[in-house]
């Protein structure tokens, strides 16, 4: 009696081109500049359905995604960003935008306060803004809050019952977010900058009342002829964060 010889299945096919899948990760940027283009309704559903393929606990899929588009973008915009100027007008106002988790520390120690100068100079130096120009540097801030003109805003949220873990399954979700659309020519900014004002956005986008906002990601057609779109952040080298485990270290 013959055993019947079965096909793997698909997903375990090796990857025909592996070097394009390279390069969508090593190419993928995050991009302060935006055509005005409009991303296709087709094309912003492929690359969902693909970001969709993203592990997470017990499949859990915990991820909620509000698309913003047009006025609705563009309104929810000139509201954070009027709160964003009243609160530094009136400091008072300080204690009603907190974020709904601590994405940053909040104290910096190294080597991450050096890499984050690093970042933070390196931005400003290629705008030509210098370390006393405050209102400058606020100006760039705030592009933050119009998705620095991308045609498309995603505001990523979890329910509240999750655990942390939702968190890494969410940064998954938008890694294959962010290459699925960098395969297609477009481009992303991940942001973090809208979560203090999760009390502004959340209503706004119509979320139930047991979520909490994650971050915002812009995203639509790269300006080519933008300066700021020339910043590429350097990358620490393997020996700095690989640690190889010899044989007879664990116990």
């Amino acid at each position: 009696m013959t055993t019947p010889f079965h096909q793997p299945p698909e997903h375990l096919a090796p990857i025909a081109d592996p070097a394009s899948v390279d390069a969508a990760i090593e190419r993928r940027v995050s991009i302060r500049a935006f055509l005005p283009t409009p991303v296709p309704r087709a094309v912003l559903e492929a690359i969902l359905r693909v970001a969709s393929r993203a592990p997470s606990g017990n499949n859990a899929q915990p991820w909620h995604v509000y698309v913003l588009e047009g006025a609705t973008k563009d309104d929810l915009a000139r509201k954070v960003l009027d709160a964003d100027n009243a609160r530094r007008e009136h400091p008072e106002l300080e204690t009603r935008y907190r974020p709904d988790y601590d994405y940053y520390p909040r104290h910096w120690v190294e080597p991450y306060l050096a890499r984050r100068r690093a970042n933070g100079w390196g931005l400003y130096g290629l705008l030509g803004i210098g370390r006393t120009d405050k209102d400058q540097m606020r100006a760039q801030q705030q592009r933050n809050l119009c998705f620095f003109d991308a045609p498309v805003g995603l505001m990523l949220t979890l329910d509240r019952v999750m655990g942390q873990g939702s968190l890494l399954d969410s940064g998954m979700f938008i890694q294959n977010l962010m290459l699925a659309a960098r395969a297609r020519g477009l481009a992303t900014c991940p942001q973090a900058a809208w979560n203090e004002y999760s009390s502004i956005v959340l209503p706004h986008i119509g979320a139930a009342a047991e979520e909490y906002l994650v971050c915002s990601v812009a995203l639509g057609y790269p300006d080519p002829a933008a300066p700021v779109n020339a910043f590429f952040t350097p990358r620490e080298p393997l020996e700095n964060f690989v640690h190889w485990v010899k044989q007879g270290n664990a116990e």
